[in-house]
């Protein structure tokens, strides 16, 4: 089910952890409201990045997922409101400089280990954008510069 032009309710739900291990990754309520502004976010950032398709590894994660992959209890995941993707053809350091200098009202862009991008909108509508831009990796965390 396409939820915007571009994104499916399923590519924002999807996870082989959660279909492994017989894991309810269904987005109710709230949540659900999140994922449909997650999608639209999601749609200006690929127009920003040229068109280029997103390719998303991690979306909603329900509480049970999220601890048994590990994941932060705060995650934005756990509220339909963040994503981990890649762009085909475009280094991570470069979609995250795209989108930090933009306009977007992003919550988080975070560059992690150099192999993806974490991308997170406000967990409300009425919460303003922190427009936090990290850097993970090895080296520990940092601002992205």
């Amino acid at each position: 089910m396409y939820i915007t032009e571009h994104f499916t309710l399923e590519e924002l739900t999807v996870s082989q952890t959660a279909a492994r291990e017989d894991i309810n990754n269904e987005p109710t309520g709230i949540v659900m409201d999140n994922l449909i502004r997650l999608a639209s976010f999601l749609e200006e950032v690929r127009t920003l990045l040229g068109g280029k398709p997103m390719l998303i590894s991690s979306g909603y994660r329900s509480p049970e997922l999220n601890a048994r992959v590990g994941g932060s209890s705060k995650s934005q995941h756990c509220f339909g409101c963040a994503v981990d993707f890649t762009v085909n053809k475009m280094a991570v350091e470069q979609v995250v400089a795209t989108i930090v200098t933009s306009k977007l009202n992003y919550d988080q862009c975070i560059q992690e280990y150099n192999r993806w991008i974490h991308l997170s909108i406000p967990s409300s509508i009425s919460s303003k954008p922190r427009r936090m831009a990290l850097i993970i990796d090895r080296k520990g965390t940092r601002s992205f510069a």
